[in-house]
């Protein structure tokens, strides 16, 4: 049925954006005179990232897609498509925009995008069968190759929409997974990536062709006889059951990661190192504000999902304690479900840590969107009620009226750039400040034979008193109850 003639739905409108150049990766190195120049310290893996150029016409890619059933996501020439259910215009320009971003983040060239203002999405095409066919206008006098659609298709809508506009048809969902295959580097990353990626194919699965997609009969029905009996299994059954092969071994290699990883979780709590995870949304500028907090040195890229592999570095307090504060995956709008439950064990680096430093970028047109999204996905993997201190990022490109409205947006907000510097002195105390504190006072003369001891109340306790004497170290201090239990036999007379 078209649109118009729909009595229950809104007029459809629809919206274009022209083609906007990226931005330069060079205007968003911020300076930083411990690292000559450069904060984010040595980014070889980012120069290892931009070496990599295409060489034009030497693809030998079947052209007609009929004739393949699996195919390359290949993201060149790209139209975007949205459908505007709720919220304000803005929220839609906003959404459209980020879909944009994703898209050249994956390496494609945006050339136009469309918004369609419905109640609902179309059950079977997405988009009205009349934009449908202005869609393919579109594509045809743009010349694209691929249309994104800015939600989760229906493996039906994917087909119908693909039949319908004659060209390859990727949503949001696809989209998301190819850019996390780009960037993952380490074995649990591209095994989390992978199984991410059968379980969204899974469901999707589709033949070009009888042979591909229909079994032999015992009788020589459509002209098929003696020797044009199979196994009994179609293709696609036998792609399912390979997929879900595969699935099961994945899923058993990142049980033995997650092992490893709750072997080291361990360690870190029988030691009393207090944990702080950097979470927010992509390119809030986490690993920004961590090689300016640590001197880490990972990879910093104006991209959305930079970073999938958490990177974790030992920090020291002013008063000489020590803590773990670590670089976690980038969230976004409407997360693929099969992302958050690939990487549930990365996740748990969030559920685990004792504070949450939850970066935001003020320069975004909808910050109060991104803290809304980011607290979502924590609640969704048992985050929520971490203890959680708000760190505004990008605060010099950031409109002071936004900024003032993000003061109220938590108990616990600093304002803070990675770029400039500015605020980090502040974000510091306010991490120290949020740390858990020693519960159990000592007083205690400890031998100098045991330094081992000396060692972990400074690494762990909060000294207020620090002096030699004839006996040992004379230690007044705030230590945890464990420790303290080992440290009473020293106790001061």
């Amino acid at each position: 049925m078209n649109d118009s003639h729909d009595a229950h739905e809104p007029e459809p409108q629809a919206q274009w954006f022209a083609d906007e150049p990226a931005g330069s990766l060079g205007d968003q190195q911020p300076d930083n005179a411990r690292f000559d120049g450069h904060d984010d310290g040595d980014q070889l893996d980012l120069e290892d990232r931009a070496a990599l150029t295409r060489v034009p016409g030497m693809s030998t890619e079947l052209q007609d897609e009929s004739e393949v059933e699996y195919r390359q996501l290949r993201l060149e020439r790209v139209v975007l498509i949205s459908v505007w259910t709720h919220g304000s215009q803005a929220d839609a320009l906003n959404a459209m925009a980020e879909l944009k971003a994703l898209a050249e983040t994956a390496g494609s060239q945006v050339l136009d995008g469309l918004i369609q203002r419905r109640s609902r999405p179309e059950a079977a095409t997405y988009l009205g069968s009349g934009k449908v066919a202005e869609l393919r206008e579109v594509v045809l006098a743009t010349g694209a190759d691929t249309v994104i659609a800015d939600g989760e298709l229906t493996p039906a809508q994917l087909r119908n929409l693909e039949d319908q506009v004659k060209v390859k048809v990727v949503d949001r969902t696809a989209l998301i997974l190819d850019i996390f295959a780009q960037h993952a580097r380490s074995l649990e990353g591209k095994a989390q990536v992978e199984l991410a990626q059968l379980n969204y194919m899974k469901q999707r699965l589709r033949g070009w062709g009888e042979s591909l997609s229909r079994q032999v009969g015992g009788r020589a029905a459509g002209g098929v006889g003696i020797g044009g009996r199979g196994p009994g299994e179609t293709r696609i059954e036998t792609d399912r059951r390979r997929i879900n092969t595969r699935i099961a071994i994945l899923r058993k290699r990142l049980r033995a990661m997650e092992a490893t990883r709750q072997v080291q979780r361990g360690d870190r709590r029988r030691s009393r190192v207090p944990s702080v995870a950097l979470v927010g949304y992509t390119n809030a500028g986490k690993s920004s504000l961590l090689n300016r907090l640590t001197g880490a040195g990972v990879l910093v890229e104006d991209a959305l999902f930079a970073t999938l592999d958490p990177t974790t570095r030992r920090c020291r307090t002013a008063d000489g304690r020590v803590y773990t504060l670590t670089d976690t995956v980038g969230f976004v709008r409407h997360l693929p479900t099969d992302l958050v439950e690939a990487f549930r064990s990365t996740l748990e680096e969030s559920v685990q840590a004792d504070l949450l430093v939850h970066v935001v970028d003020g320069s975004d047109p909808d910050p109060q969107g991104q803290i809304d999204a980011v607290r979502g996905v924590l609640e969704s993997i048992g985050a929520a009620g971490r203890p959680e201190l708000l760190a505004v990022n990008k605060i010099d490109q950031a409109q002071p009226e936004v900024l003032a409205a993000l003061r109220n947006a938590g108990d616990r907000v600093v304002l803070v750039s990675a770029r400039s510097g500015d605020g980090l002195g502040e974000l510091r105390a306010a991490i120290e400040d949020g740390l858990p504190s020693p519960q159990e006072s000592i007083d205690v003369v400890i031998p100098w034979g045991r330094g081992d001891l000396v060692d972990r109340v400074h690494r762990n306790g909060q000294i207020s008193v620090d002096e030699y004497v004839a006996e040992g170290t004379h230690l007044v201090a705030q230590v945890h109850p464990d420790l303290a239990g080992e440290l009473r036999q020293f106790a001061r007379a």
